[in-house]
């Protein structure tokens, strides 16, 4: 049989299944990433005669495939934060995507230098690559939906982090994309970096994002309450919104990751009573679902596959130490006069989900770059994913229904519709 056919019928199935196994998955502790990851390992192991899952690791596909599954995620994570953007208010994320993000990188740069031997460009490739917590696999330690008033502090925190850290990490990126070839430019570097990677692309993503999230905030509820013009209806505007934020902040060479997240957030921050924000949300939602079930599904068969071959005992040791150790030490500098419970603090160092956006900085930097310690990278970042899949996945619920718990009994925070974390 065609394997063309054959791939078209596991992914409609999968997909089919989304419809039920959320919600099946909500009555236990098991999130439904580790279901997919675990039926992708299945699906390849079995000799079914499936395409091959490489395309997690050929640089082309995995690019556009991540690409594509992370601008989906950050706007349904833009549309569903109702919190005011602003410096008080947004005091934690922006300690998060600084002071926590710049300490991982820098830590795992300093341990894939002397103790995995990569050189000094892999090794700021590995640390920019998994700084970055996930939006795309953390919706159990999100907020809900914009109809849902209340945000505690935890789920916005973890929110908004995944929804800044993505574009964040980008010059990070670039930053090892440069040292690698260097040698070979013979140019200012580090002066082209700080203008063009760190500040320039940016402040262009931001300008961009919030711009185009005017734009179409005035189409959508300005225009048609003050003139005749047709009122949007329709939650595919929401993937269209996603499509042109990101293309033309590309065209413009600026972030389009951060593009898309601003004009989320400008969107959401409009008539944020009114019910289309709730339909663009629903919409997007479901979109990022059956693509994140496709890429579950590859790094399920790339894991069976060989993607693990040239894992040692030093990268999965540093892995280890990255998802119990170096995150939560690096994330308590963040929450530093900050007056959260201990227990929302544990829950915020804990909870750094690593995931489909990993993968894309990776394969990203490789489409650039030829880095020599490409097989150890996709392995170790590989590792590192599946166990932050399955540990987070197993933790993450009952510890958000403790939470839930301790807030109801006065322990932890609920956060007004316009106060800031360190407020209460």
């Amino acid at each position: 049989m065609d394997k063309y056919i054959i791939a078209t019928t596991v992914i409609g199935i999968a997909a089919l299944s989304m419809a039920w196994v959320p919600r099946l998955t909500e009555r236990t502790f098991i999130s439904y990433p580790i279901i997919y990851l675990l039926v992708g390992m299945f699906v390849y192991w079995v000799p079914f005669d499936l395409p091959s899952p490489n395309p997690i690791r050929g640089e082309t596909y995995a690019v556009h495939l991540t690409e594509l599954s992370v601008i989906i995620s950050l706007m349904g994570t833009g549309l569903k934060i109702r919190r005011k953007f602003s410096l008080q208010h947004w005091r934690i994320p922006f300690r998060l995507v600084s002071i926590t993000m710049l300490l991982s990188i820098g830590a795992l740069a300093l341990l894939g230098w002397s103790l995995l031997g990569f050189s000094v460009a892999a090794a700021v490739l590995l640390g920019a690559v998994l700084a970055p917590t996930d939006p795309v696999l953390a919706e159990q330690v999100q907020v809900g939906p914009p109809d849902e008033k209340e945000e505690d502090v935890v789920r916005f925190s973890l929110t908004s982090e995944a929804g800044l850290n993505d574009g964040s990490a980008f010059p990070f990126t670039w930053l090892a994309v440069v040292l690698a070839t260097t040698a070979v430019s013979g140019s200012n570097w580090l002066a082209d970096w700080i203008m063009r990677d760190l500040l320039y692309r940016i402040a262009a993503g931001v300008f961009m994002g919030y711009a185009i999230g005017r734009v179409l905030a005035y189409l959508v509820f300005t225009l048609p309450r003050k003139t005749s013009f047709p009122k949007a209806s329709d939650g595919f505007l929401a993937l269209s919104a996603t499509l042109v934020s990101y293309g033309f902040t590309e065209f413009v060479h600026g972030y389009g990751f951060i593009a898309v997240f601003v004009t989320a957030l400008t969107l959401s921050s409009f008539e944020k009573d009114d019910e289309y924000h709730v339909e663009m949300h629903d919409f997007i939602n479901q979109i990022e679902r059956i693509v994140m079930v496709i890429l579950l599904m590859l790094f399920g068969g790339s894991i069976v596959s060989g993607l693990l071959d040239h894992l040692t005992w030093q990268g999965a040791l540093i892995g280890l130490a990255f998802l119990f150790i170096i995150r939560p030490l690096s994330t308590l500098p963040s929450l530093v006069g900050t007056h959260s419970s201990r227990q929302e603090k544990l829950a915020i160092c804990f909870f750094g989900i690593r995931g489909i956006g990993s993968f894309y900085y990776l394969s990203f930097a490789l489409s650039k770059h030829n880095f020599e310690e490409v097989d150890q990278l996709w392995s170790i970042v590989g590792f590192i994913v599946m166990v932050s899949i399955i540990l987070h996945g197993l933790t993450a619920s009952r510890a958000m229904r403790q939470l839930d718990v301790d807030r109801k009994k006065g322990i932890s925070t609920t956060l007004a519709p316009d106060q800031a974390p360190d407020e209460v």
